[in-house]
């Protein structure tokens, strides 16, 4: 005799589906307030510039164009001349590899801030970093192994949280400069950004290695 089990009660799937669906928007609202959270750390370190007399600068590096170096890296290669020409720090580190081109973006923002006058000497070109994380991590190496202690970090604003974050994860002691902002695309592309950020920083606390 074949033992035919009775079908599940309607309350049983009811309960389950109001379990499920509880859920589903808590964890919505557990994420919009955590991306809430960072977006408020974003724009506070991108309208704050704590640069003050350090060892060395850092340059994240970004797109350069057939050896030259894109209207954004070149932003941040004018900032950090800047910085350097008010003695903020007597070395400028640029980071960034080749991306699958040429040219890499530390050799091609070094040869830039020697087009501008300042001497081979004062500056350490790191040409093999693929992404943010990985140009934190190189920025760590070259300061320890040459003795750093402080850095000041250029960025665009945006950036600057996130790498902060990653930076002082390595045992950085690092301060955050913005770069003078250069626009594109208007409130979408800054939109996208900030977006773009929020979820970099958030695969980054979850070990995804996002770039």
């Amino acid at each position: 005799m074949v033992d035919v089990k009775d079908p599940p009660k309607p309350h049983r799937r009811n309960w389950a589906l109001r379990v499920f669906v509880v859920l589903f928007f808590a964890l919505i609202l557990a994420f919009l307030g955590w991306s809430c959270w960072v977006y408020v750390q974003i724009e506070d370190y991108a309208g704050l510039d704590q640069a003050s007399p350090s060892d060395a600068i850092g340059v994240l590096g970004a797109a350069e164009y057939d050896g030259q170096p894109s209207p954004v890296f070149r932003a941040r290669l004018d900032h950090a001349r800047e910085l350097y020409n008010r003695g903020i720090a007597p070395l400028i580190i640029v980071l960034g590899g080749t991306g699958g081109d040429k040219y890499s973006e530390g050799a091609v923002g070094r040869d830039y801030l020697v087009s501008l006058g300042i001497h081979e000497s004062a500056i350490i070109a790191e040409t093999h970093s693929r992404n943010t994380e990985e140009q934190a991590h190189r920025l760590a190496i070259i300061a320890r192994a040459n003795g750093l202690r402080r850095l000041v970090v250029v960025s665009d604003g945006t950036h600057l949280f996130r790498i902060h974050e990653i930076c002082a994860a390595d045992g950085l002691d690092v301060l955050t400069s913005p770069r003078t902002r250069v626009s594109f695309g208007g409130g979408a592309a800054e939109t996208e950004r900030l977006a773009h950020e929020i979820l970099s920083y958030t695969g980054w606390r979850l070990h995804l290695h996002l770039p």
